[in-house]
């Protein structure tokens, strides 16, 4: 049992998840182990048989039997939780698109890590980019405590424009390493979180309606437009949960993180744990000729690209830093930010970086903010 003192607990980032969702306390979690991903669920099974929470989890044979599961229970009327990692998310990868397709607000908890093969069990970003494009609002974090204000968020987020929603933190970088957090008690984040009621229910009989649905040409691009006007919604609500999350706990969060980016001359992009690392060497170099700042990306999917623009307007060169590659084209970062700065007289530079868990230190940081290294890779 965790004695908490004065809201405070050093906690991983991966029992900072189970944590968060014991005080959420979820209808159904189905579940399937797989590393690092594994002691999420290992810790909220011990809640369950502790008596902690109420929550029906369901042991299934599989990741794809796991998101399934989801969907069905998500459908029947109850709120749903679950949590992967890499060949698991992708494994269920075909039933992402049903899940966001049929607008069930599931929430997931991946531990992102490198896809095989050869066989890795590291973190990078290759499977969360990989399903980037499935519908589901992907949601980054860069330590235990972004992991924990950000899974409670995201269920409330998910609910309230009924899309399936990703909390992610990196493969052991963060679900495997212990830092001080606060947390909130459980009375205020059920207030927060609200009871679920869902509006469309296969279990109530005396409103009956159909899930998955033939769709042909007639009205299949319908549902679509359907699902990206929710998409964009979700900017809007997502900055109205984290201002009203700030309130209860004092921590505010956006749509990314501006790190001494005013007025600086060089601007690194990048996602997730590698961002603490970056901000210690903008600090390291504040005497430097040049400014350096960072903007972290914290809301992936839907994409921000005007705010993006209008945050890195006055840089001169932009380093985007990708942990995953899309092998024959551009990593996925970099698309994103070329696309967001299309006007930009600003010099664009791509690196990818750490795949497989490969360690990223302030050296090499501070050697891409210097214009030492190689551009499009980073293998130190």
């Amino acid at each position: 049992m965790i004695k908490e003192n004065k809201n405070k607990l050093a906690l991983t980032g991966g029992y900072a998840a189970a944590y968060a969702l014991k005080q959420i306390e979820p209808d159904v979690m189905p579940i399937y182990p797989i590393t690092p991903q594994t002691p999420i669920i290992e810790t909220y099974a011990k809640f369950v048989a502790d008596g902690e929470t109420e929550t029906e989890m369901i042991e299934v044979e599989s990741e794809h039997s796991a998101m399934s599961a989801a969907i069905g229970a998500s459908a029947a009327g109850a709120r749903t939780v679950t949590a992967t990692s890499s060949q698991g998310l992708a494994y269920m990868h075909e039933m992402l698109y049903i899940a966001s397709g049929m607008r069930l607000p599931i929430l997931m908890v991946v531990a992102a890590r490198a896809l095989s093969a050869p066989i890795n069990i590291h973190g990078d970003h290759s499977d969360v980019m990989g399903a980037r494009d499935s519908g589901w609002i992907q949601i980054f974090c860069e330590n235990p405590q972004e992991v924990y204000d950000k899974t409670i968020i995201g269920m409330r987020l998910a609910e309230k424009i009924k899309l399936p929603v990703m909390i992610i933190m990196d493969g052991f970088n963060t679900s495997h390493s212990v830092e001080n957090l606060e947390i909130l008690d459980a009375k205020t984040v059920k207030n927060f979180i609200g009871e679920y009621l869902p509006e469309n229910s296969l279990l109530d009989v005396e409103n009956p309606v159909t899930y998955g649905p033939l769709a042909l040409q007639d009205s299949y691009f319908e549902f679509k437009i359907d699902q990206e006007e929710a998409m964009k919604s979700a900017f809007e609500e997502y900055l109205t949960l984290c201002a009203e999350y700030a309130k209860i706990s004092g921590r505010k969060y956006m749509l990314f993180e501006e790190y001494k980016i005013k007025d600086a001359d060089n601007i690194m992009v990048i996602i997730g744990s590698t961002a603490g690392t970056a901000k210690d060497v903008i600090d390291d170099l504040s005497i430097s000729k040049e400014k350096n700042g960072l903007l972290k990306i914290e809301l992936f999917r839907p994409f921000p690209h005007q705010k993006i623009a209008d945050s890195l307007k006055s840089a001169k060169k932009i380093f985007v830093m990708d942990r995953a590659m899309s092998l024959g084209a551009n990593p996925p970062l970099y698309m994103e930010i070329l696309s967001s700065m299309i006007k930009s007289d600003a010099e664009i530079l791509s690196i990818i970086y750490g795949l497989g868990g490969r360690d990223v230190f302030k050296k090499q940081i501070e050697s891409i903010l210097l214009g030492k290294f190689k551009e499009n890779h980073l293998t130190f």
